[in-house]
C-alpha cells in the first residue's frame, strides 16, 4: 500500500515492533500525527472474548473527563413534556413522528447520537435498520433509551463515549484531539479503559486485554503495553 511522505516520515519517529508504555505512546501519537488540522485521537483495544457469542458482548458509555473535542448534535425523540426538557436543555432535533419520517423518507442523519424515551422505542424501531449499522440507535446500555433525557444530553454533550465490540472482537474509540495534549489524554484513557475492564463478561475466559494500539486520524498505530 503507498504511504505518503508524511505518514512515512511519522513512521521513521518509532519502532513499530515495541510495545511503548502508555505516557511514552501517548506523547508519541501526538507527535506522529502528521496531518495540519487538529486530528482525533483514537484507541483501539483487542479483547479476549468471542463476538458471536451473546453472553461475552461488551458494550457500553463513558463519558471522558475531557470531552472528545467534537461537539455533537443531538437528536432526541420524544413527545410531550420529555420534548419540552429537551429543547431547553439544547438538543439541537427534537421531534416524533416527523423526525422518523424524516430519516426514512429523505435519509436524513444530520445528528451524532440519538435519545428517546421508553414509550418512543416501538416509533424508533421503524428505523433500526437504518440507525443500526450506523451505530445511532437508542440502547439502554449506553444510556440513550431513558426516561431522563436531560441527563443523557448533559452527558453526551459534556463528552460521552459509546463503546462497543466489533466483528473482531475490536474496540474503536476516540480519546480526544492532538491538540489536548499527552496528559488530558491519558486522563480519558483511563476513564475508557476502566470502564471497559468493568465491563468485562463474565464469561470471559484467559486473558481479557490482547492488545492496544493507539493512532491519530492520518497517522500510523502505535502498540502500547497495559
Amino acid at each position: 500500500m503507498f504511504r505518503g511522505k508524511k505518514y512515512r516520515a511519522s513512521m521513521e519517529k518509532f519502532d513499530k515492533q515495541k510495545q511503548y508504555d502508555i505516557a511514552e505512546g501517548l506523547n508519541l501519537v501526538v507527535a506522529t500525527a502528521p496531518a495540519n488540522f487538529d486530528e482525533s485521537i483514537e484507541v483501539h483495544i483487542k479483547l479476549g472474548v468471542d463476538p458471536k457469542n451473546a453472553d461475552q458482548q461488551v458494550r457500553g458509555s463513558v463519558v471522558l473527563p475531557n470531552g472528545t473535542g467534537k461537539s455533537k448534535k443531538v437528536l432526541v425523540i420524544a413527545k410531550g413534556d420529555k420534548a419540552e426538557i429537551a429543547k431547553q436543555e439544547g438538543a439541537d432535533f427534537v421531534g416524533a413522528e416527523d423526525m422518523i419520517d424524516k430519516i426514512m423518507k429523505e435519509n436524513w442523519l444530520g445528528f451524532d447520537a440519538c435519545v428517546t424515551t421508553p414509550d418512543m422505542m416501538g416509533l424508533v424501531g421503524r428505523i433500526a435498520r437504518v440507525l443500526g449499522p450506523r451505530g445511532l440507535m437508542p440502547n439502554p446500555k449506553s444510556g440513550t433509551v431513558t426516561p431522563d433525557v436531560a441527563k443523557a444530553i448533559k452527558d453526551i454533550k459534556a463528552g460521552k463515549v459509546e463503546y462497543r465490540l466489533d466483528k473482531f472482537g475490536i474496540i474503536h474509540c476516540v480519546i480526544g484531539k492532538k491538540s489536548f495534549g499527552a496528559a488530558k489524554l491519558q486522563e480519558n484513557f483511563d476513564t475508557l479503559i476502566d470502564a471497559i475492564i468493568k465491563a468485562k463478561p463474565q464469561a470471559a475466559k484467559g486473558t481479557y486485554i490482547r492488545s492496544i494500539s493507539l493512532a491519530s486520524s492520518m497517522g500510523p498505530g502505535i502498540k502500547v503495553k497495559y
